[in-house]
Formats: structure tokens, C-alpha cells, sequence
């Protein structure tokens, strides 16, 4: 049975490798047959830019981040977060934190990081 799926990252990826391993384990629900959707806060949408330096873990990232692309997985991140070109490879949209809140509140399951 098909789940809706929020997986929600908060933490600094140039801080800890727990972001990282978030996507890893975000890109393992795309391959079943449910709607797996990643929310990016805080500094979380490092994960999705040009400029990967100071990523933890960003040879694990690089492994990672063209599937992401390929399969279209939604990215959801606030307003006004700084985003490069780069990142418009990927599937980015923008919600408030009250639609944010309430998107999280809609699915099956949520995992927070």
C-alpha cells in the first residue's frame, strides 16, 4: 500500500553527516512505490548547491544527488532561501511555514532529522 512520506531535514550538513544519510534514506523510499517528499530547513538546502566543500559526507552527496534529479523527487524549502542555479535541477518549490506545517500534518508517515 502506497504511503504519502515527508522526510524532513533541519540539521546543518557542514556540521554533521545525518543530512546526508537523511537523503540517502529519503532516495530508499523513492524506490518503492511511495510519495516521498524531502523538506529542507534551516541550512539543509546546502545539500542542494553548487558549492559542496564544507558538506560532511559530500562524496556520499555526489553518489546521491543524480537520482534525485532523475526521479524528480519534490524538494520543499521556505521563502526566502538562498538557493543557486544549480539547484534548479531539481524539483524545488517553496511553501510558507504554516503550509509546511500543514503539508506535514497531510502525509502517512514523517521522518525528522
Amino acid at each position: 500500500m502506497s504511503k504519502r512520506i515527508a522526510v524532513v531535514i533541519s540539521e546543518d550538513p557542514a556540521v554533521t553527516a545525518r543530512p546526508v544519510e537523511a537523503l540517502r534514506i529519503a532516495l530508499g523510499l523513492c524506490a518503492g512505490d511511495h510519495e516521498t517528499t524531502v523538506i529542507l530547513l534551516g541550512r539543509s538546502p546546502l545539500l542542494l548547491m553548487k558549492d559542496t566543500e564544507a558538506i560532511v559526507d559530500v562524496d556520499i552527496l555526489e553518489k546521491y544527488l543524480p537520482s534525485f534529479k532523475h526521479l524528480s523527487v519534490p524538494f520543499i524549502v521556505e521563502p526566502g532561501t538562498a538557493m543557486d542555479a544549480w539547484s534548479d535541477n531539481f524539483s524545488v518549490t517553496t511553501q510558507t511555514k504554516n503550509e509546511i506545517r500543514q503539508f506535514i500534518r497531510g502525509v502517512d508517515r514523517s521522518l525528522i532529522f
